[in-house]
């Protein structure tokens, strides 16, 4: 009779097979040496274990050598990777949660109620899905490539009009931030579930509007979103649709936007440079519902749809006096 099942069956489940080397094995058996692999563990955000420890599925060494012929190619170098294993850990175990969340919500409904959700549950559900997992996974795989393919076309873009220089990671944009007006009180109001509904419901609109309007969102902070866009005009359309959110829907909580349009740097998917720390500033002093943006995004903008208005110089952290403008509607 099986006994009572253990966490590392959710994990031999998931990998493919049984947890059968240590850490020093695995670099053994894929060629790697064994500092190698305990920086590209590291880079992919998970704790160095024991030596002793057997942690680690044959799909764990095929990988490695996989790492290891790329390291043979003339384009690949071992900065490079650890480069690469950042991201990977980082984008990857964002959407694992995210996926895992969602997996497990829907989960819990199919159950009793009042039920735990316990290790042999868990892993019963994840063997009777076993099907679904494939399709998943072709799924993420064209995600991947699609989002691939936009990266490399607003490569070539930049650097066909000379407003970036992709090898360098610099292009010329607006930045954007976006927020929830006193997301902390209602925070301390709200139970769990209503907090996560609001978060879900800003994300998505916020999101979407971004994506409508040919622009990109960088990163979600659960109360705050920040995009780019490669022309201000759409960066301003985001803006001004975000904050009459709240006007739309009286349920909608009220937030405000910070603008800002120069040089910033890209690395492993984030940006940074004057124009983000601006955009975030700006975002903290403006009023609920309103958009502020900075002397370079709002002289980038037609006069037509526009209506700029000056407002006074502000000490801003880290920035020192800024000169802001108050973007509205014509």
């Amino acid at each position: 009779m099986a006994g009572p099942r253990e966490p590392h069956d959710i994990e031999e489940t998931l990998l493919g097979g049984p947890l059968r080397y240590t850490r020093k094995e695995v670099a053994e058996r894929s060629g790697i040496s064994d500092d190698d692999a305990r920086r590209i563990w590291q880079a992919l955000g998970f704790p160095v274990p024991p030596d002793e420890e057997v942690a680690f599925t044959d799909r764990d060494v095929a990988a490695l050598r996989e790492i290891k012929g790329l390291l043979g190619h003339q384009m690949v170098d071992e900065e490079m990777v650890l480069r690469l294993s950042r991201a990977v850990g980082q984008t990857m175990g964002r959407l694992a949660s995210w996926l895992g969340d969602v997996w497990l919500q829907r989960f819990s409904e199919l159950l009793p109620p009042d039920e735990p959700v316990t290790t042999e549950a868990v892993v019963a559900a994840l063997e009777a899905t076993e099907e679904l997992r494939p399709a998943f996974e072709r799924l993420l795989m064209h995600g991947w490539r699609r989002q691939l393919a936009a990266a490399g076309l607003r490569a070539a873009g930049a650097s066909a009009t000379a407003t970036a220089d992709p090898a360098a990671g610099v292009a010329l944009l607006a930045t954007g931030f976006a927020d929830i007006v006193s997301f902390t009180r209602m925070s301390r109001r709200m139970d769990g579930p209503e907090l996560a509904d609001l978060v879900e419901r800003f994300e998505t609109a916020v999101t979407g509007i971004v994506a409508e309007e040919g622009g990109r969102v960088i990163k979600t902070l659960g109360d705050e979103v920040l995009f780019v866009a490669e022309e201000p005009r759409a960066a301003a359309e985001i803006g001004l649709r975000i904050a009459e959110l709240s006007e739309e829907d009286p349920d909608f909580p009220r937030v405000r936007v910070g603008l800002a349009y120069g040089e910033v740097i890209f690395r492993l998917g984030d940006v940074f440079g004057t124009p983000v720390n601006t955009a975030a500033r700006l975002t903290s002093t403006a009023h609920p519902g309103t958009v502020l943006a900075d002397t370079g995004l709002a002289g980038a903008l037609p006069s037509g749809p526009y209506d700029v208005s000056s407002l006074r110089p502000r000490n801003l952290q880290g920035l020192g006096r800024v000169r802001i403008r108050l973007l509205r509607r014509a």
